[in-house]
């Protein structure tokens, strides 16, 4: 591997990361929690309006949170989309709840809310109403927010939605992941702002955040000694993860115009070559944390990637550029076989067809090109 590949999404460092990072040394706050942890949530708030966050370990220790609070345990059924990763769902399956998945909206390639009101429709006539319903907002594009929660808000199910891939993106002016009952974040190394590792649990109600932020410390009583009413984990996120953060959420703004950016290019080049991209709704503005783009393939096998999109990541991995599939639908995942699908056609299509372009906020118009050159060559 060369020093000069073009990853999918690296990170994207402005400059002011380091002196974030250095104050943070010098204030000696090097375990979890300190005065960057404090400002990252402040932060946060400020660019989701939601009023109250709590900066963690992960993304997924986020929904671990959210498990327990819920207190999901075997026997119990979560409804998630089903085009997505893993960790949407893992930490509720850990627990021992049954997962049901929800196919994507053609329109949007979110989770279909038809497909939603039918599943949740026939889970009260059977007496099996789910815990709580994961959206996901894939990749960089909010859910059908509104419609979403008038039906789970129908059946008194908690929405949850997973804005890992999306923040930035816009509902009818309010900001990827202020909907539901809570939402989640990712500040994962591939994503739209790092902290090299890293997530965030927002919401409307502040006394479930501050429930999330006491578990995510051990669950540790208000006492000088050490107290424990109940058992919590070990999610808080480290203060110096924090200061990248603050630096990080300064960006925000000119990632995203970067992003915009590199789609539009793809856009413009590709598409007289036959491809098509993820639709953008009319409802809000999509971060395009990666561009996905489509190549028809009536080769294409079910569960399999298309022989197209093979070739097409081969050609550009021989130039030493990083390209992926869409994410594997999660009814077609093998530690999933046998879980109950609501459709399942439209994110199989996807799958096969899909091809995830490098998307890094560094990209150049130059190198860019060159990896549209390299697509049209094969």
């Amino acid at each position: 591997m060369s020093a000069k590949r073009i990853f999918l999404s690296p990170p994207w460092m402005g400059g002011n990361e380091p002196a974030k990072v250095m104050e943070a040394f010098a204030s000696n706050y090097i375990a979890p929690c300190g005065p960057m942890v404090d400002q990252f949530e402040r932060d946060f708030e400020a660019t989701v309006g939601l009023p109250a966050a709590c900066a963690l370990s992960s993304c997924t220790a986020a929904l671990q949170l959210l498990a327990h609070e819920l207190d999901v345990q075997r026997g119990d059924v979560i409804f998630c989309s089903t085009l997505t990763f893993v960790a949407s769902i893992a930490p509720f399956v850990q627990r021992g709840a049954a997962p049901v998945f929800i196919d994507s909206d053609p329109a949007t390639w979110n989770l279909d809310p038809t497909l939603l009101e039918e599943a949740l429709h026939d889970a009260r006539r059977k007496n099996t109403l789910p815990k709580a319903v994961v959206a996901v907002d894939l990749y960089g594009q909010c859910c059908a927010y509104d419609r979403l929660e008038t039906i789970c808000q129908t059946y008194d199910v908690p929405l949850i939605i997973d804005a890992a891939e999306a923040l930035g993106a816009t509902y009818k002016g309010r900001a990827a992941g202020a909907a539901g009952w809570a939402a989640v974040y990712s500040f994962n190394g591939n994503k739209i702002i790092t902290t090299s590792g890293g997530g965030m649990l927002a919401a409307r109600d502040d006394a479930l955040v501050a429930r999330a932020r006491k578990r995510s410390q051990q669950a540790r009583e208000a006492v000088v000694w050490y107290e424990h009413a109940e058992l919590g984990y070990n999610h808080r996120m480290s203060n110096i993860l924090a200061a990248i953060g603050v630096g990080q959420l300064a960006l925000l703004p000119e990632i995203l115009r970067r992003k915009q950016a590199i789609f539009t290019q793809y856009q413009q080049r590709l598409e007289p070559a036959g491809f098509s991209f993820m639709p953008e709704e009319e409802y809000g503005r999509c971060s395009r944390w990666l561009t996905v783009a489509l190549i028809a393939d009536d080769a294409a096998r079910r569960g399999e990637i298309g022989p197209r999109v093979q070739r097409t990541i081969q050609q550009l991995e021989s130039a030493d550029i990083e390209a992926r599939p869409v994410w594997k639908p999660m009814h077609c995942q093998p530690v999933f076989h046998g879980a109950t699908v609501y459709g399942g056609a439209v994110s199989e299509a996807l799958f096969r067809q899909g091809i995830c372009l490098p998307s890094g906020a560094a990209l150049t118009t130059e190198v860019c090109e060159r990896i549209c050159e390299r697509i049209c060559a094969c």
